[in-house]
């Protein structure tokens, strides 16, 4: 497997893949770039048609979370891990435990969390063959599950993106269309929801639905959410949603969610501006769960933590104006500023060590 043939390969430091036929295990980690600190990334579990489709997701992620904590001022790298199979019926202990082993024979240069088709008690099983999982501790907020401040995130910049489009800065009476009714999605909900916020949601799997119903949004069938009348859609499901035909049937003029890569292609954030749709970068906006994890690595303070996910809208705010000033889109802003931080920081580091 030639991984530099891949579209999505972006000089990758490292990808390595595994095939254990014992355990069942077939999964890949890339790790980006760690010119900033050690690739941090969550493991992502998924039913992906073939190992080709998996290896384009897991550098397309491990590449958003170079950007990610680059921008949210973070001393972390980019990596991510995906386990090809279907979460719903091919986990298994053997299996967990293997992935640990994979894990742990980078020898720390990748570190793993919770990501998607993986559940806190899933990681808990790969921490018992390595150390280098982090969100899994009982005794920090939400047991270690970053997803809460993830959504937290999301919901600080659906307010920069609402009050740099609107001019105001309540979400009271603001009709927001959630895509995923995950435990992100929920819990945005359940934020937007407090904040006097009309709430549609979607999700493939009923009982999200109905935990989201009982939150008090409004079910809205799946095939229907893009297009639903409201002020904010919020993709928090998987990639590459804002796509050509997803564009022509989006209503929104505000896109802010939290689901990862979600232009299929770089030239969709330039096709939301033309149109005049505000688009909320998915990696500044949905930084706060690798915050959190940045503090659970650090052992720093809670409310450090909520202070510096809050930036997340002042950060946003930035991209915005710039993006208005300088007409391009907000996708190109925010990777330009990152790439002053982690390509920066790069090239000053090296000069150091030369002299």
């Amino acid at each position: 497997m030639d991984v530099t043939l891949s579209p999505s390969y972006d000089a990758h430091q490292q990808v390595v893949s595994i095939d254990d036929a014992e355990s069942g295990l077939h999964a890949i980690i890339a790790i980006h770039n760690t010119n900033l600190g050690p690739a941090v990334g969550g493991c992502r579990m998924y039913p992906y048609s073939d190992k080709a489709e998996a290896l384009e997701d897991v550098l397309r992620l491990s590449r958003g979370m170079t950007y990610k904590s680059a921008l949210a001022g973070l001393p972390m790298g980019g990596g991510k891990a995906v386990i090809i199979g279907d979460p719903a019926s091919d986990k298994t202990p053997q299996l967990f435990a293997k992935m640990g082993e994979f894990i742990d024979s980078l020898n720390g240069q990748y570190i793993s969390a919770e990501d998607s088709g993986i559940s806190v008690s899933d990681l808990k099983l790969v921490a018992q063959n390595t150390s280098h999982v982090l969100g899994i501790n009982e005794q920090q907020a939400f047991g270690g599950d970053p997803s809460p401040l993830t959504a937290y995130g999301i919901f600080c910049g659906i307010k920069a993106a609402v009050e740099f489009k609107y001019g105001r800065s309540s979400l009271n009476g603001a009709r927001v269309a959630i895509q995923g009714a995950g435990a992100v999605g929920r819990n945005l909900a359940k934020s937007l929801i407090d904040a006097g916020a009309e709430v549609l949601i979607a999700d493939i799997n009923e009982q999200n639905n109905q935990a989201a119903e009982r939150l008090g949004a409004s079910l809205v069938a799946v095939d229907e959410i893009i297009s639903a009348d409201a002020d904010v859609f919020s993709p928090c499901a998987m990639g590459a949603i804002i796509n050509d035909v997803s564009i022509a049937r989006l209503s929104a003029p505000i896109v802010a969610g939290g689901a990862n890569n979600q232009l299929a292609v770089p030239q969709h954030g330039e096709m939301l501006r033309k149109r005049g749709v505000l688009y909320a970068p998915d990696f500044v906006i949905n930084a706060g769960g690798i915050i959190e994890i940045c503090r659970q690595y650090q052992n720093g303070s809670v409310d450090d933590c909520y202070r510096q996910i809050e930036t997340i809208r002042d950060t946003l705010t930035q991209i915005f104006q710039l993006s208005s000033e300088q007409q391009i889109c907000t996708s190109v802003v925010a990777e330009q500023l990152a790439e002053e931080r982690f390509i920066g920081d790069s090239v000053k580091n090296a000069v150091q060590s030369a002299a």
